[in-house]
């Protein structure tokens, strides 16, 4: 049986999540404040942590934050419970760590799953590392990775497979960036919501790229969500083992220097497309990109959604729309359903 620690000041808010945990199998420790929560925290060790934020004596940013630099208690998963709901509110949480926010009023559904699914994540976070500790990794040795295909070898040796469907989220935009990943087979979106919940594309992964290190140093927040965009397998490093890989092969840096540099360039690149570029020209370049990152050939079809195309773009999906008509009867392009298929592709090159 799981043991969550529940904190919470409101007495008969406490006692009726308890109670609804309990019924629902898991072994419920209540604390009425901050204080008291991180005491029991470091004395009982709880599986997980739900936690209300505005509490007398000690908050919940507080407490995550005592929590957090106690060796014991640092990996506990941590989830806000709170009735604020502004975004800055909800950035503040998942920046100190928290790996998940509720706001009140809450159903049975919404609490269970959420304490069900950082359950499964340490599940199988810990399964990894037990996995990695029995594979014993080589010590490295000066010199021995130089190149960044060098690298790519180390993750095809040594790098946690996992294995994702189409639409399957990767990360969420807050999480800690625990592993740097490389794609074997398929390819990612990388994608933030603004404040009118629009959807902005920010990346486009396909076969042997590299992704996910928001530092390759240092386990910071994800500045972005990231999909499957197809049956998607990655190899992941950890950030400590990708460290310690980056200390002793200091060649291998430089080239990991050029690979952001590049990444800077190509978005350079896509910035300008979107302030200058017309409407046509930003719609076969995305096509052509899309194409690039999904397919081994341009004109293969492309199963992709019109937002997400409008979203690379950067125009409006019924915009969009109106450019893909317009290719369909240029004879172009082929779009069934979610379905785009390039039948021109030395006319679709040229628009670009």
């Amino acid at each position: 049986m799981k043991t969550v620690l529940l904190i919470e000041d409101d007495t008969s808010l406490r006692e009726n999540t308890a109670e609804l945990l309990e019924l629902s199998n898991y072994n419920v420790l209540k604390a009425s404040n901050g204080v008291i929560g991180v005491e029991m925290a470091k004395k009982y060790l709880p599986d997980i942590i739900v936690c209300d934020i505005m509490m007398p004596e000690l908050d919940g940013y507080g407490t995550l934050d005592i929590l957090s630099k106690h060796s014991p208690t640092r990996l506990i998963p941590f989830i806000f419970l709170s009735a604020k709901t502004e975004r800055h509110e909800v950035r503040k949480g998942m920046n100190l760590g928290a790996d998940d926010y509720i706001t009140k009023p809450f159903t049975e559904d919404d609490i269970i799953s959420a304490i069900e699914s950082r359950l499964a994540k340490v599940s199988i976070l810990n399964e990894l590392r037990r996995g990695k500790e029995e594979r014993k990794i080589m010590p490295f040795h000066e010199n021995e990775i130089k190149t960044l295909n060098d690298l790519k070898n180390f993750f095809d040796d040594y790098g946690v497979e996992l294995h994702f469907n189409r639409d399957d989220v990767i990360y969420h935009e807050g999480d800690h960036s625990n592993y740097i990943y490389l794609i074997e087979k398929g390819a990612v979106k990388c994608y933030r919501i603004d404040e009118q919940g629009k959807e902005l594309v920010t990346a486009l992964h396909k076969e042997d790229d590299l992704f996910g290190y928001t530092s390759f140093t240092n386990n910071m927040p994800h500045q972005e969500t990231a999909t499957a965009i197809a049956h998607t397998k990655l190899l992941g490093i950890s950030i400590l083992d990708f460290n310690d890989v980056l200390s002793k092969n200091h060649k291998v840096v430089l080239e990991l220097i050029d690979l952001l540099t590049d990444d800077l360039s190509t978005i350079k690149e896509q910035l300008l497309e979107m302030a200058y570029g017309t409407v046509n020209k930003k719609t076969a370049s995305t096509i052509l990109k899309f194409a690039e990152k999904i397919n081994r050939k341009p004109d293969d079809p492309i199963k992709i959604s019109r937002s997400d195309l409008a979203s690379v773009a950067g125009i409006a999906p019924e915009t969009l729309i109106r450019a893909l008509t317009e290719f369909k009867k240029l004879g172009i392009i082929k779009a069934e359903g979610r379905n785009i298929k390039v039948i021109d592709l030395k006319k679709l090159k040229s628009i670009t």
